[in-house]
């Protein structure tokens, strides 16, 4: 495998506050490799020392000749993959072994897969997840949104409560919690963030509540006897809740008004009310909600919601400490005086977080705008609403981060490609309409997958926008991959793969094809959320720097974890420690899911990332 990497030797941090982030464990996990043997692996940390090194145990038996160095994996041949087998990392400085790993337990034979068996409610299917380390060991556990009967925001009907629970990667639920009958289910209503938002070393779970909203000990919000829903199921009055729950036991620690409400002084608005502040009086445009978490200090997590994207658009900004939550600021498109008119109608079905300024604090990336750490608008590009969002160095030659973004409209900037601290646009694509060809682009790709060329690639699916862009905008291929939804690094280079539904590809850039590296419906599995092809979750999780990735089974009985044996010379510390990919997995259920990005090019031509200037914390 060729690519290149420059160097190891780490560059300077940027002079910043110091993020307060969670503790990880070495995160080692085994998995059978089709060439027979278990394929071994493990997390390099930032807080490594650089020479660190690394001897791996089968039980007491030590099976590296030498400590492993270069990379953090290790290809058990002597394995017997039937057999239940122990295997533990030990870091060695200098000669001596210094540190030792939690125990991976291996028990799933030649399985490709890791499972976790699921107790959802009668009637309910696995949807979107995320995870947290909710008891502080270090280990990732896993927070599910499971769905019964739901519905899109544009689409009249009840729906069934929706339903969240927490399970630990050995399968034993946590806890489940029930929103409730007047919280609608659908992608765009129900968006629930993970983090650990007060820095003591475990996780909470942020969520839209209501009336009759229940916890997992039993505890009721609000009014158990009260129900909003209309004749044709959606929910336009009563009052409306933000609540932070304990990410171990599922309990409700603090609530308080969700901002903005449906209207500024009714609890039962009219359909004319709705209609002159959102766009629409049925509950459509209003009820349009993303979230996020960002360091908007440079230091701790702060929780932002939102409400609306076609129309008027309101983002707000929490911190919890202390039990409690308080308000940080709000940033309303329609504030009295119209200074923030230009940032009406700009949102897409997802948004990003990262620090476009590089002053150490985040900014929210809302579509076609971008918002400050101080909530008051950066700027404005105008160009309107979108179904997907990039942002990454996708131009290693340009200074700062770039953003790639589609418009749903038929335009000269279908698709967009601008610098993301100032807005502006380096290049952008004319969509067209042809027949019937929708409202317009409906994804659109970002990631490196042609050596040939600097950064990241770019392509589009339909409205007139043909042929595979390079990060200059210029035309390198008329073919374009089969799927433009999601990537993944999976094989051994830091090129990215393609992922989509259940299948990971490899463009081959050379023969414009792309080829099979895995299916996951050849072990019952399914994608979720119906054209939007997704899987439960894709991020780095454990084991080295590349990324696992969670489907459901199609009988809803488990969620089955897929990680790569294909060998790699790259290494990397993991990808959950860089800040902007750590807080794109928080946000990446929300919305349209979209693939996470590191804060640095990850790519052909790379240089070694920076370590970022965090703080551990521990519980």
């Amino acid at each position: 495998m060729k690519h290149l990497l420059w160097g190891l030797l780490l560059l300077p941090v940027t002079a910043t506050a110091q993020r307060n982030m969670e503790y990880l464990n070495r995160g080692v996990v085994a998995i059978a490799a089709p060439e027979g043997g278990n394929f071994i692996s493990w997390r390099s940390l930032v807080t490594d020392p650089d020479n660190a090194a690394f001897n791996v145990y089968r039980g007491n038996v030590k099976i590296n000749n030498q400590p492993v160095k270069a990379v953090t994996w290790l290809l058990d041949k002597a394995a017997d993959t039937a057999a239940t087998l122990r295997y533990q990392v030990k870091m060695v400085v200098n000669g001596k072994e210094k540190e030792s790993s939690e125990v991976f337990t291996k028990n799933t034979g030649s399985k490709p897969y890791l499972s976790i068996p699921l107790q959802l409610p009668e009637g309910y299917s696995a949807n979107d997840g995320s995870v947290g380390d909710v008891d502080g060991d270090g280990a990732y556990d896993i927070i599910l949104h499971a769905t019964g009967k739901a519905h899109d925001n544009s689409h009249a009907g009840l729906t069934d409560p929706p339903v969240f629970q927490a399970y630990k990667m050995d399968g034993t639920l946590l806890w489940t919690i029930n929103l409730g009958k007047n919280i609608r289910e659908g992608a765009h209503y129900t968006q629930f963030l993970v983090y650990d938002l007060d820095g003591d070393g475990r996780v909470e779970v942020v969520m839209k509540t209501a009336d009759g909203s229940m916890d997992a000990l039993g505890n009721v919000i609000g009014d158990s006897t009260k129900d909003y829903r209309n004749a044709n199921g959606y929910i336009l009055a009563g009052p409306e809740y933000l609540t932070v729950f304990d990410g171990k036991t599922g309990k409700a620690m603090a609530t308080t008004d969700y901002i903005p409400a449906r209207h500024p002084s009714s609890l039962t608005p009219t359909t004319e009310e709705l209609k002159a502040i959102w766009g629409d009086g049925y509950g459509n445009r209003m009820d349009r909600f993303l979230g996020c978490i960002a360091y908007l200090d440079g230091k701790h997590p702060s929780i932002v919601m939102t409400r609306g994207y076609y129309t008027r658009t309101v983002l707000a900004a929490w911190d919890y400490k202390a039990g409690k939550i308080s308000h940080r600021w709000t940033f309303d498109s329609d504030e009295p005086g119209g200074k923030n008119r230009k940032y009406r109608g700009q949102g897409n079905h997802n948004l990003t977080v990262t620090d476009v300024d590089n002053d150490g604090k985040d900014e929210i990336v809302y579509g076609a705008m971008v918002i400050d750490d101080n909530g008051q608008g950066l700027y404005s590009t105008g160009l309107g609403h979108g179904d997907a969002l990039h942002v990454t160095d996708l131009d290693p030659e340009h200074p700062g981060l770039e953003i790639f973004d589609i418009q749903e409209r038929f335009d000269d900037a279908g698709a967009s490609f601008r610098d993301a601290r100032t807005g502006e646009i380096l290049w952008k694509k004319a969509s067209v309409k042809a027949g019937d060809d929708g409202e317009g682009p409906g994804r659109g790709l970002a990631l490196d997958i042609d050596p040939r060329y600097p950064g990241s690639e770019c392509w589009v699916a339909g409205a007139g926008i043909r042929g595979l862009f390079d990060a200059k905008g210029n035309v390198i291929s008329e073919k374009v991959p089969p799927s433009c939804n999601m990537g993944i690094y999976w094989d051994g280079d830091v090129l990215s793969e393609l992922l989509n539904g259940t299948t990971i590809d490899k463009w081959d850039y050379a023969n414009t094809k792309a080829n099979r590296l895995l299916d996951a419906r050849e072990y019952g599995c399914v994608s979720n959320n119906g054209t939007k092809s997704n899987p439960v979750l894709s991020a780095d999780l454990f084991g080295d720097w590349r990324e696992e990735v969670i489907y459901r089974t199609a009988d809803n009985k488990e969620l089955r974890i897929f990680s790569t044996t294909i060998p790699t010379d790259v290494k990397l510390y993991t990808l959950m420690q860089d800040p902007q990919y750590r807080l794109s997995i928080v946000w990446q259920n929300v919305g349209y899911n979209q693939p996470p990005h590191t804060g640095y090019h990850l790519g052909q031509g790379m240089k070694a990332p920076a370590k970022p200037n965090i703080k551990i914390v521990k519980p």
